[in-house]
């Protein structure tokens, strides 16, 4: 596909070099010569010198005959004006980043009125990341989410894990929850399982079932101790008024820490109900004074990752259960990966997995049962697909080799199915499969 990408930043760096390892012909628009230089050096790439938001320099791009453009500067007014003059010109599909909270909430009515394609907030999106992975532990790692309904994780199998040596019909006997182990990894080779197979030591295992339920299934199994109700997040940004909103529904006690005193006279106008605190994160006497060591969760949200490694580091040293930590340079987070200190959240590389699973349902065209959501799974070598059955597909499943139906979807109620399941029309339908079924539409399950 013809992809260009307006902006070289962090999101748009990472996303350049996985795009370019899939023979994509990309093209990056940025106005510092230096860095379209150093990019197009590094990676195999096309690069125009100028501003995205202007006819003369995307046509020099080849926005009159692109696939996709993807405005990711950091100013949101030139990401929308980049993807409007990109339509106009010819683009077929537009994708813009916008930070501010007002343009995220008239997300649908610019992509209507303008003709943008996909807008998304990446303070959003790690709000959403972080609250859907409060209470996993460093060995689990939240694989996607599906109609707000369908939470999917991955989770290492380690020597101590009660689950080792279980079958599947064994462990669904012990939890007596809705769940799905949905694939095995074991010494790098891709099983899709059946009620017989055997857990064993090693094995990288995805678990699906419902937010609600998930934290459930994971205590029953040991992974997961207890959990989350009193949380404390470092940093009051956007993101954490996000974040904020998404616990209160779930009625967890919130306490926040920020450093700007003007900010936290906002949050504490806007959020009566949280106790925000004046000070900075990386203050061990404040966190003492906030008893960081009772609470079920830590969340360190930041914008300079040096805090957010030490607020997390302190937190991790008086054994608080649930850490999660904002990193953004790549640098920090292979450090934080080696030392496992739990949960890491990098705003690019969410954006990323987002960006690309865009791009890989546009290259899928508009076949009648196209894919809504994707995401890969088990080290890449497994594909889920979230289909909408039309009416044309209503029959029972008799499904290939590696591929399951993950769960049902039908009426806002999640069900959980397989082999001998009816699909039906209108049926929100989750499938997981090897990546070699080459899946692209719902009837390329069939067997």
């Amino acid at each position: 596909m013809k992809i260009i990408i307006v902006g070289s930043g962090r999101t748009g760096c990472a996303l350049i070099e996985v795009l370019s390892k899939k023979n994509h012909d990309v093209t990056v628009i940025d106005k510092q010569k230096k860095l379209v230089d150093e990019i197009t050096d590094k990676y195999n790439v096309n690069g125009v010198v100028g501003s995205g938001a202007s006819k003369a320099t995307l046509l020099k791009a080849g926005a009159d005959t692109a696939d996709i453009l993807i405005a990711l500067t950091p100013v949101d007014e030139i990401n929308l004006l980049s993807c409007v003059q990109a339509k106009a010109l010819g683009t077929l599909r537009t994708v813009a980043r916008v930070f501010q909270p007002d343009f995220g909430a008239e997300r649908k009515s610019l992509e209507k009125e303008q003709g943008i394609d996909y807008i998304f907030n990446p303070k959003y999106d790690m709000a959403e990341e972080s609250a859907a992975s409060l209470g996993l532990p460093g060995a689990v790692k939240l694989e996607g989410l599906f109609e707000e309904k369908l939470q999917m994780v991955s989770l290492n199998v380690l020597p101590d894990s009660p689950i080792a040596g279980k079958s599947m019909a064994e462990m669904r006997n012990i939890v007596r929850e809705e769940f799905l182990i949905a694939t095995v990894l074991r010494e790098d080779k891709l099983h899709v399982p059946d009620r017989d197979f055997t857990i064993k030591t090693g094995d990288i295992i995805g678990v699906a079932a419902s937010r609600e339920v998930l934290l459930r299934v994971l205590q029953k199994l040991g992974i997961v101790k207890g959990f989350v109700k009193d949380v404390l997040i470092i940093g009051g940004g956007i993101t954490t008024s996000y974040l904020i909103e998404m616990l209160a529904k779930e009625h967890k006690h919130i306490t926040v820490i920020e450093s700007d005193i003007d900010r936290c006279r906002e949050l504490m106008e806007q959020y009566p109900y949280v106790k925000v605190s004046y000070g900075s994160g990386e203050w061990g006497e404040l966190l003492e004074d906030e008893n960081i060591a009772s609470m079920d969760a830590v969340v360190s949200l930041t914008d300079a990752d040096e805090v957010n490694l030490v607020t997390s580091m302190y937190a991790w040293s008086r054994n608080v259960p649930s850490v999660l930590t904002r990193i953004d340079a790549p640098g920090h987070l292979n450090l934080l990966h080696k030392i496992n200190l739990d949960i890491t959240l990098s705003p690019s590389e969410i954006s990323v997995n987002k960006l690309v699973r865009f791009i890989r349902n546009q290259e899928m065209g508009d076949a009648p049962n196209e894919i809504e959501k994707y995401c890969t799974v088990a080290d890449n070598k497994a594909e889920v697909f979230q289909f909408t059955a039309s009416e044309s597909f209503e029959k029972e499943l008799k499904l290939k080799r590696n591929v399951n139906v993950v769960a049902i979807i039908r009426d806002g109620e999640l069900f959980f199915h397989g082999n001998g399941s009816v699909i039906k029309k209108g049926d929100k339908v989750i499938i997981v499969a090897e990546k070699k079924r080459h899946i692209t539409k719902l009837n390329d399950i069939l067997a």
